[in-house]
């Protein structure tokens, strides 16, 4: 049977809902463990509120924060996947039949940059960027709305031949520049090497990772984790009021290329929205986070 568009849309529709009204598990027991190395009383309380805020989110099907941010989509389809109609425009409709049943409503947080008039609608929007899986008969559809605290201070720069050591400068360079306005504890992510675009990628793919896991490769888990207590040892802490606990986690992933190295750096803010879910070609939908 084929993936269609009225699947798409629904579903579209529904991860972008999901995400907004609950916090990510392993987001959830990532603020838990800070919560229990946490050493300043100020910090401990900013994570004991976090922690209240998601689960009563989730209980009273609320909002776990009023700025919805815009949507963003990462969608991945089996090359023996059968298609029905136009998915591209299944996932806009989508969008579009949310903001019209939503409660409580959407704020008008897609921008045009030209002119700064804000709406629901809007070029390229909602954002999507595609990748195959080799054999899969399926579509997998992942969420991951942007806002100020995972968008506004990600940051790009391009090195020739830099060593793991210039790298990490950079990366704590974006975090110092960044301080706490981006909702911290943050997931951070960093992307090495491939083009200026695919570095970006890598950095977005590299916040989906679940909070807690370790990279499989032992350079990036050694790097991962002298980056993560360089971060927390900023003392930027929950929401800037000071603290261990300015990252839950730092996750690096790279790309072969040329002598140039992009080098991306992006954030997630402490509620890390992303809901993820496969359409099969029975119908049926597999949420997966």
């Amino acid at each position: 049977m084929p993936i269609t568009y009225d699947a798409v849309k629904r579903l579209s529709g529904q991860l972008y809902d999901w995400s907004l009204r609950r916090v990510p598990a392993d987001t959830k027991l990532g603020l838990r463990r800070a919560l229990e190395t946490e050493t300043h009383d100020g910090a401990r309380q900013i994570l004991r509120m976090m922690l209240g805020s998601a689960n009563r989110a989730e209980q009273e099907e609320r909002f776990v924060c009023s700025d919805a941010g815009v949507p963003v989509y990462h969608v991945t389809i089996g090359t023996a996947a059968r298609l029905e109609g136009d998915i591209r425009q299944a996932i806009s409709d989508g969008f579009d039949e949310l903001v019209a049943r939503i409660d409580p409503p959407l704020l008008k947080h897609v921008t045009n940059p030209l002119t700064n008039e804000r709406g629901y609608k809007g070029k390229d929007m909602p954002l999507v960027s595609w990748d195959v899986a080799g054999g899969a008969d399926w579509v997998e559809m992942l969420c991951q709305p942007k806002a100020l605290g995972s968008g506004r201070w990600a940051a790009l720069e391009t090195f020739s031949f830099p060593s793991l050591g210039q790298i990490e400068d950079y990366v704590m360079k974006v975090v110092m520049q960044a301080g706490s306005q981006h909702c911290p504890p943050v997931i951070i992510g960093v992307g090495i090497g491939g083009s200026f675009d695919v570095a970006a990628r890598i950095a977005t793919k590299a916040t989906m990772r679940p909070v807690g896991s370790v990279n499989a490769e032992p350079m990036l888990a050694a790097m991962e984790e002298r980056l993560l207590r360089a971060v927390n040892a900023t003392g930027f802490g929950p929401m800037g009021t000071g603290g261990d606990t300015t990252a839950l986690a730092v996750h690096v992933d790279y790309a072969a290329g040329h002598g140039y190295t992009p080098v991306a750096v992006c954030f997630n803010c402490w509620i890390n929205r992303r809901t993820r879910a496969r359409l099969h070609p029975d119908g049926s939908v597999e949420r997966m986070e």
